[in-house]
């Protein structure tokens, strides 16, 4: 295919399917019931929410889970009749358009859920679920083992159920360790488990059922997926990458996003040229140098400056000095008939070779996460369904 963009994504809808459909089999191991949840928050993990949604929708998937009340619009206008969960803060004086648009609203506190409630409009309630920090420590009604824990959380969730103006249909808590394998991690996620689910029970006894009681997300689903989670909170593994890099995943996962861009130029250089910003590189012996056309603007890390490597015509080749932020340099030393024009991929397979996200994850110190959330909107995403081509999303 020939693209006229300098740097590009290409997003393979097959292999979201492939994935999806090795979650789905994954979930329904336990044979529990639990209902698939697709999370595309930000902009579908940088895959580009709406083909990404559209697809999902096409795959018969109904639950979805974003950040904001801008993302839920989003998603309404691809997923008419998809259920749509707000895992993030929402100003309460969109009350009303959260009821007109039937979305669920996330209830982090007694203050939030009473703001909510007083923009609330008569009849029209806000459907909401209440999220308990079990031990993320990051939102949610505080619970514990202990009775005055315990007894604190309960009045807490009978104060916020007995608000008019909200509809709590469901509960929800996050894991913080369900991606790590040592006993210390593992007692963690079990304790988690044990208050989430006690204050599950206490809630639908003394207070009113619920239509949702979730804590699976992607982790979960892979290690803990025999869990009583009306909710499968898939969310990088429907990407293809692992929640923890460095632990093995028993489903096959295949990476949904490639980043490629193009040498621009190329040129001989002696032993001794310094390259780049910083002059953080100097070529040992006479080397073949190229222009790449991408940078750190376009999400391209500047960490990867010395250490990262690119694919041009199946070979590896070794970014030399500083990433910039429209450009880079490369050797292609050891590339046969190497031409400006040639396809360079950052992210993806070309021939034998890949690399993925968690591959430059590592080498920046981060997650395979922040990899491809980080890949710049200035950079178009080109989706492709059985092979070709059937979109490009791009600013212009």
């Amino acid at each position: 295919m020939q693209y006229r963009e300098r740097v590009w994504a290409e997003i393979s809808l097959d292999a979201l399917s492939l994935n999806v459909e090795n979650i789905q089999k994954q979930i329904a191991q336990a044979d529990l019931d639990t209902e698939y949840c697709a999370v595309v928050k930000a902009d579908a993990y940088g895959h580009g929410e709406e083909f990404v949604c559209r697809h999902l929708y096409e795959l018969g998937i109904r639950f979805y889970a974003v950040s904001s009340f801008e993302e839920a619009l989003r998603v309404r206008k691809w997923c008419p009749d998809g259920e749509i969960l707000i895992l993030g803060y929402t100003a309460p004086e969109c009350a009303p358009m959260l009821a007109e648009h039937n979305i669920i609203q996330t209830i982090v506190s007694v203050e939030y859920a009473k703001e909510l409630a007083k923009f609330a409009e008569v009849g029209f309630p806000v459907r909401c679920h209440i999220a308990l920090d079990t031990g993320m420590g990051r939102i949610g009604l505080r619970t514990g083992l202990e009775t005055s824990e315990i007894n604190a959380c309960l009045q807490e969730m009978k104060e916020i159920s007995g608000l008019d103006g909200l509809n709590i249909e469901g509960l929800f808590t996050h894991f913080a360790v369900a991606d790590e394998n040592d006993t210390d991690n593992i007692t963690y996620t079990i304790r988690q488990e044990t208050e989430f689910f006690h204050m599950a029970e206490l809630f639908e006894t003394e207070i009113a059922p619920l239509k949702q009681v979730h804590c699976m997300n992607s982790a979960a689903i892979l290690y803990r997926n025999d869990l009583p989670s009306t909710l499968a909170r898939a969310g990088i593994i429907m990407y293809g990458l692992k929640p923890n890099a460095n632990l093995e995943v028993p489903i096959p996962l295949t990476p949904v996003l490639s980043l490629r861009s193009r040498i621009s130029h190329i040129k001989t250089v002696p032993e001794g040229t310094c390259i780049s910003y910083g002059r953080t590189y100097t070529t040992p012996t006479e080397k073949q140098i190229a222009t790449v056309t991408i940078g750190y603007a376009d999400g391209y890390s500047r960490h990867l400056s010395n250490r990262g490597e690119v694919i041009v015509k199946g070979v590896r080749c070794p970014i030399v000095g500083r990433v910039c932020m429209d450009q880079m340099m490369i050797d292609v030393s050891a590339v046969p008939d190497v031409e400006t024009g040639d396809i360079v991929t950052l992210i993806g397979t070309d021939g034998s070779e890949t690399i993925t996200a968690d591959d430059i994850a590592g080498i920046c110190g981060t997650i395979g996460y922040e990899i491809v959330c980080n890949i710049s909107k200035r950079v178009p995403r080109i989706f492709l369904k059985d092979g070709r081509q059937i979109h490009e999303d791009c600013l212009i």
